[in-house]
């Protein structure tokens, strides 16, 4: 039986670390849509399965954990997640579901693939700590929250690929792209982050939370 209002499920376990999926989640629960939020994982009360995910209008990655060991947790399930994609959901990755959108090792979902901003020319941070970091959001600065988050490496050849945001070095922080009939939304910082994230951090919290910038990226995501 199809639920009343959209499925939106959201993964928990071992390839994130408390505190990220449930902020996705909160993110999307604030959100205009009504959606039916849950989460889907190994100790979860649904699995992260082909059958669950027919159900589904969306399925967010939160962040938390290492890439390799991350996919190494997940890699069985990447081809149920890819053919849900591909037949018409959308997936919204957040840092660590950001890098595993890419190629390298990930889900493959992206014209492209991911790397470290940290690790890239002109970064304005450096080291894996947590730090507040500039992006130009549709044209505006702002401060989110960011843990050694990904930009993407776009292909000049993708089409229909929408850059949301770029680092301060020109480098794009939030994208959505097309995968066959869905939609793929990633984001390299944290706009969902909560004010506990900042005070446990010692960071000064922006004036401006990101909350808005994550609900413009699921609605981007949910209307493309």
């Amino acid at each position: 039986m199809q639920p009343d209002r959209p499925l939106a499920l959201v993964y928990r376990g071992p390839a994130s670390l408390p505190g990220c999926p449930e902020a996705v989640a909160a993110l999307l629960i604030g959100s205009r849509w009504d959606l039916d939020v849950r989460f889907v994982g190994p100790k979860e009360d649904l699995s992260l399965s082909p059958e669950v995910l027919a159900g589904a209008v969306l399925y967010a990655q939160p962040g938390g954990g290492e890439l390799t060991r991350a996919y190494r947790k997940l890699r069985r399930q990447a081809p149920a997640i890819r053919d849900f994609v591909r037949g018409g959901g959308r997936y919204l990755g957040f840092c660590l579901g950001g890098y595993l959108a890419g190629q390298t090792p990930g889900f493959g979902l992206l014209p492209g693939d991911t790397d470290q901003y940290v690790a890239s020319r002109g970064a304005t941070l450096a080291g894996d700590g947590d730090a507040l970091v500039a992006v130009r959001w549709r044209g505006r600065t702002r401060e989110l929250y960011f843990q050694d988050g990904p930009y993407f490496v776009l292909d000049p050849a993708g089409h229909g690929v929408d850059v949301l945001a770029v680092y301060d070095n020109g480098l794009p922080a939030a994208v959505v792209a097309p995968y066959g009939r869905g939609v793929v939304g990633v984001v390299g910082p944290h706009p969902e982050a909560t004010p506990d994230w900042f005070s446990d951090s010692g960071l000064r919290q922006p004036e401006r939370p990101g909350i808005d910038l994550g609900l413009d990226l699921l609605d981007t995501v949910l209307t493309a």
